[in-house]
C-alpha cells in the first residue's frame, strides 16, 4: 500500500520571539524555508512542535498558519491529547483547515493495558474521515502499539493507514513483514539509519527542518537507484543528525539552532527549556554548515 503522505514531510518547530510568544513572522519564514527545500509535505503539532508547551489556541493557530502559507502542500496535523474529546476537538480544528492526514499519539495520563489504548485510538479514529496514522514511538512517548495491537486496530478503523514509527531498521523490518500491505510504515528519528530503514521497507520520513536538506538528497538518490549517491548523501548529513537527535530537548535546543543559522532566524525559547551554552552553540554553527 502506497499513500499520498509518503516521500519527506517537514515537521515543524514551534518558533518563538523574545517574549517566548509563538512568532508569526519567523513560522511563516519556516514554512518557505521547507518549500524551497521541496518537501513532499508539512507537518505540525508533532514532538518537535514542542506541543506540550502550547495552549489548545496555539495549536489551533499553528495548524491554520501552515494551511494559509503552504496551501499546495499536504499537510498533516500530530493529534495529542489525554482524551478522547480533547483529540477530537483537534482533529475537528485540523478539518477545517483542510488538513490532508492525522498523526494519532496516544494518551500521555497513565499507564494502561494495550486493549486500552486500541480502544481509545479507534474511538477517536471513528470520528474523522481523515486518514491517520498512529504514532509509535515508546522511547518519546512510554507506550506504543504491538503487531497483534495494530492488526487489531486496523480491522476497526479503515482510515488507519499508516505507521508513524520511531525505530531503528531491525525492528522497522519486523514491522513491515508483519503488516505487509496493509500499513504504509514511515519513520522519524531525524533520519538517523535512513538507508537502512529504506532497505527495511520504510515508504517515507518525518523530520524536522535541521535535517530536512540532506534528507532530502538522500530520499532522491535513493529513488534514483543511486545508492552510492544516497549512502555519500546520508553520511554528509548523519553528524548534524546526531548532535540533534540526543533528545527531544537537544533537537529543540540546538537543532533548532542549526535550523535557525540555516534559515537566517533567531531563535529564541519557551520555558521550561535547555538553554544553550557556548560549546554547543560552536557546534551547532558548524553543522549548519554542511
Amino acid at each position: 500500500m502506497t499513500t499520498a503522505f509518503t516521500g519527506v514531510n517537514c515537521v515543524l518547530f514551534a518558533l518563538f520571539d523574545a517574549t517566548g510568544q509563538l512568532d508569526r513572522t519567523a513560522m511563516a519564514a519556516q514554512v518557505s524555508y521547507v518549500q524551497r527545500a521541496r518537501a513532499d509535505g508539512v507537518v505540525v503539532l508533532g514532538l518537535a512542535t514542542e506541543v506540550s508547551k502550547l495552549t489548545f489556541q496555539e495549536r489551533c493557530d499553528i495548524v491554520h498558519w501552515a494551511r494559509a502559507d503552504a496551501p499546495d502542500l499536504p499537510l498533516g496535523v500530530s493529534i495529542s491529547g489525554n482524551s478522547v474529546a480533547e483529540q477530537q476537538a483537534l482533529i475537528n480544528v485540523a478539518e477545517a483547515a483542510d488538513a490532508n492526514w492525522l498523526i494519532l499519539q496516544p494518551p500521555l495520563a497513565g499507564s494502561y493495558a494495550a486493549t486500552e489504548y486500541v480502544n481509545f485510538f479507534a474511538e477517536v479514529g471513528q470520528a474523522t474521515k481523515l486518514p491517520f496514522a498512529i504514532q509509535n514511538a515508546p522511547q518519546y512517548l512510554g507506550r506504543s502499539l504491538s503487531g497483534d495491537d495494530i492488526a487489531a486496530l486496523k480491522a476497526r478503523c479503515p482510515g488507519f493507514t499508516m505507521i508513524k514509527s520511531e525505530t531503528g531498521p531491525m525492528d522497522l523490518a519486523a514491522l513491515v513483514a508483519r503488516q505487509g500491505d496493509t500499513l504504509t510504515v514511515m519513520n522519524g528519528r531525524g533520519g538517523l539509519e535512513m538507508t537502512d530503514c529504506l532497505r527495511a521497507g520504510c515508504k517515507g520520513f518525518i523530520v524536522a527542518p535541521d535535517v530536512l536538506p540532506g534528507v532530502l538528497r538522500c530520499w532522491a538518490a535513493w529513488q534514483s537507484g543511486d545508492m552510492a549517491a544516497a549512502e555519500a548523501a546520508y553520511a554528509a548529513f548523519l553528524p548534524a543528525a546526531i548532535f540533534g537527535m540526543q533528545s527531544l530537548e537537544t533537537l529543540s535546543c540546538y537543532g533548532k539552532r542549526v535550523f535557525g543559522l540555516r534559515a537566517g532566524i533567531t531563535i529564541h525559547d519557551r520555558a521550561p527549556a535547555m538553554r544553550p551554552d557556548a560549546f554547543g552553540l560552536e557546534m551547532a554553527a558548524r553543522w549548519a554548515k554542511t
